[in-house]
């Protein structure tokens, strides 16, 4: 046994001290998620260069503009037209009450729309010092507007705004998270309970991987102050931490029950799995935290955020796995197969030969050319749709509409279009040039008359900075963000209308950004950025590979086999959500795109996580290879050893993604249907299809390796038990 490896002098202390390593794990992890408590999450104000739309944002705050926040209160007929007369009655008693609030600056007159069809009255609030409580300051003003329609009840009076809105989508968002723990936590266990067929054995991995993801959870929240995060980051670190945490934990409970079940020693047993499994688990855990830190190199705020929250959760699973597993394991005993559960516990304890999996094998092991042409040309056939990918920012009209805040906004938009989607124009010039500028404007807005890609209800007004070198103004689309007429609108406003009106003022800087510039800028940042952060993550993780099996052909490879598959997820996400077809089963409205950011990031999850497979199957393979087993025949070994574990791996980790696929947000069912469908194909197609093929094909090649490369290695991969006297010595002491 390798006693010099650091998995296994840790897992030695843990499981002759396991009081003390359960103890310090509980402190650890409580004082993590106190840490995070205290410092609070300091949220990502989407920093970061991604083209025009950024200089947009950039002119825009060098005026210091004071910029409220507004909600409007709309006044429409339930059915049939609107009663004027009542409808400027219940305005005015909207002005009055909303003017006595102490949150609310300014309350506008009451304006009709363009079709006479509705009325509405803005409300500007109070800025606040940065981090007050939204959801708070909006209350006050949605029961007041709740008020006035009891009073109303003829009317539908109804209050729209950002904050209203993301106080919804809060409330959403944190059902989403309640359901996605509820249902993947039962998921998970029942999956483990088939696995292990022992209660304790099925809760152990479940329990460590909470612990591991409510660390995390805390570590990323003090983390924000320097890498500020976005709102999906604790959704994301549950998906991570939940699949890493049990997979690491199996490999390692399995390994243990293995060498337990030949009639090894407890700790005797823990320290073979610490030499092995935790090896395995540690080279798995590099590549993975390698895979996530290629996303810093996008230089985007969304990617940052979350390869921070992702490399946490992985790095405390690792630890986690290496320190109070091993201790829990050795104060249980074979308490861990207790209670058994009679029919499952005689199917995963049982001694008898695997069936199923030698037969699965048969193809790649007698015919490796045919199998592995035909496996190949089948994903790269299920690869194929991503060819065709278009990117995109989910929309306000992406989000669920069943909350009542969005129905009133899509009445809203209709009856005022520059409320909805819209151009923000930004233009400096020196002061002197002002009257230029209005002007420009002017024309601008003139030249939009009339034109289908453009919307006028004169709600838009140019704003000026004190100092009068900035100016702002909204230009609408009565178009949805995503849709085809409203990129040709902005392509239009660019290189046609704003050169041509505000680009012939002396000495001026202009640009435009808003939602539509920023989804269209940030799909070619992504398509950008994304070549170098797939050399970054292929060369490293190459390394890694490469030094963990001292062979240059197991790393390429792998890199190979991860590379299928993540191209088949590609393909299937694509399929799925850029048509129609899967609207019903999968409750989501499509809008003909993939979420901008989910290509790259899908990209280095699955080839983080599929080198948990990876790497545990090669070391199994490799183990029966030092032992003297020719290369074909510890394929078979290896293979069908592992087989097990890696099923079980993978149905939790697809049970997991599975429960992401049925939250509200497009962005979180496109992560899950990617992640789910990419651990299927890697699990049964590519582990016991591709892989077999390959190593099949190439003998005893796969372990080439030049000479510098090479290094001492262990004749036996199996360790060997202690002797008598120095397992006397490893009692547990408590």
């Amino acid at each position: 046994m390798a006693r010099g490896q650091i998995t296994v002098r840790a897992a030695r202390w843990s499981a002759t001290h396991p009081w003390r390593a359960i103890a310090m794990w509980v402190v650890v992890v409580i004082a993590c998620f106190a840490l995070g408590q205290v410092t609070g999450t300091k949220e990502s104000k989407n920093e970061g260069d991604i083209g025009e739309v950024t200089r947009a944002d950039n002119i825009v705050k060098s005026g210091n503009f004071d910029d409220p926040d507004v909600e409007s209160v709309l006044i429409t007929a339930p059915s049939g037209q609107l009663d004027h007369t009542a409808a400027n009655q219940a305005a005015a008693v909207v002005i009055q009450q909303m003017r006595a609030l102490g949150g609310v600056a300014e309350v506008g007159q009451p304006m009709p729309s363009p079709k006479n069809d509705a009325v509405i009255v803005r409300v500007t609030m109070k800025d606040v010092p940065e981090g007050s409580d939204d959801d708070a300051r909006v209350q006050p003003l949605l029961d007041t507007t709740a008020k006035v329609q009891q009073q109303y009840p003829d009317l539908r009076i109804e209050e729209v705004g950002g904050l209203s809105i993301g106080k919804a989508l809060n409330e959403t968002l944190g059902k989403d998270f309640k359901r996605a723990e509820m249902f993947s936590l039962p998921v998970t266990l029942a999956i483990l309970l088939i696995a292990f067929g022992a209660l304790i054995a099925a809760s152990v991995p479940l329990v460590l991987a909470l612990s591991a993801v409510a660390a995390a959870i805390g570590l990323s929240a003090a983390a924000s102050q320097l890498v500020p995060a976005v709102d999906a980051v604790n959704s994301v670190i549950l998906l991570i931490g939940m699949a890493v945490g049990v997979d690491y934990s199996l490999f390692y409970l399995r390994r243990e029950r293995e060498e337990r079940a030949k009639g090894r020693g407890h700790v005797d047993a823990v320290e073979i799995a610490a030499a092995t499994s935790g090896h395995a688990v540690v080279v798995s855990g590099t590549a993975v935290i390698i895979s996530m830190a290629g996303l810093f190199l996008a230089r985007d705020a969304v990617f940052s955020s979350f390869a921070v929250g992702s490399i946490l959760v992985v790095a405390v699973a690792v630890v986690g796995s290496l320190t109070v597993l091993p201790a829990v394991l050795a104060k249980l005993g074979r308490w861990v197969d207790k209670p058994r559960i009679p029919l499952v516990w005689r199917l995963t304890a049982g001694n008898k030969e695997p069936r199923f999996w030698p037969m699965v094998l048969k193809p790649a092991l007698k015919h490796p050319i045919a199998t592995l042409l035909v496996a190949v040309t089948a994903l790269l056939a299920v690869a194929s749709p991503a060819l065709g990918m278009t990117l995109k920012f989910p929309g306000t009209e992406d989000l669920p509409r069943t909350t009542s805040v969005m129905k009133a906004y899509d009445r809203l938009t209709a009856a005022f279009p520059s409320t909805g989607t819209s151009h923000e124009v930004a233009v400096r010039a020196p002061a002197n040039q002002q009257p230029a500028v209005k002007a420009a404007l002017a024309e601008l807005m003139q030249r939009t008359k009339g034109d289908s890609l453009y919307a006028s209800d004169g709600l838009e007004q140019p704003r000026f900075s004190k100092d009068g070198t900035v100016a702002t103004l909204e230009v609408a689309t009565p178009y949805e963000g995503g849709s085809d007429q409203a990129r040709d609108s902005l392509s239009k406003l660019r290189k046609e209308l704003m050169p041509e009106t505000v680009g012939k003022v002396p000495g001026v800087e202009y640009a435009v950004g808003g939602f539509v510039a920023a989804d269209v800028d940030y799909a070619a940042h992504t398509r950008d950025k994304l070549p170098l952060v797939i050399g970054f993550v292929l060369l490293l993780t190459m390394i890694v590979m490469m030094v963990t099996f001292r062979s240059v052909v197991v790393a390429i490879t792998a890199i190979g086999l991860n590379l299928l598959s993540a191209g088949a997820a590609y393909g299937v996400v694509t399929a799925v959500f850029q048509n129609t077809w899967a609207e019903g089963l999968l409750d989501f409205r499509s809008n003909g795109a993939v979420v901008s950011w989910l290509p790259l990031f899908l990209f280095v999850v699955l080839f983080g996580l599929s080198m948990d497979y990876h790497v545990f199957v090669v070391s199994r393979i490799r183990e029966a290879v030092l032992r003297g087993v020719p290369t074909k025949q510890a394929v078979a070994e290896g293979i069908t050893g592992s087989a097990g574990v890696v099923t079980s791996a993978a149905a939790v980790m697809i049970g997991v993604f599975a429960v992401f696929a049925t939250l509200s947000t497009l962005d979180m069912k496109q992560l899950g249907v990617g992640l789910a469908v990419a651990i299927l194909i890697d699990a049964t197609i590519i582990r016991a299809v591709v892989l077999p093929s390959i190593m099949t094909l190439l003998g005893d090649a796969n372990w080439w390796a030049p000479k510098w490369l090479r290094g001492k290695t262990a004749k036996h991969a199996t360790p060997t038990p202690p002797a008598p006297e120095e397992e006397r010595e490893l009692t547990p002491v408590g």
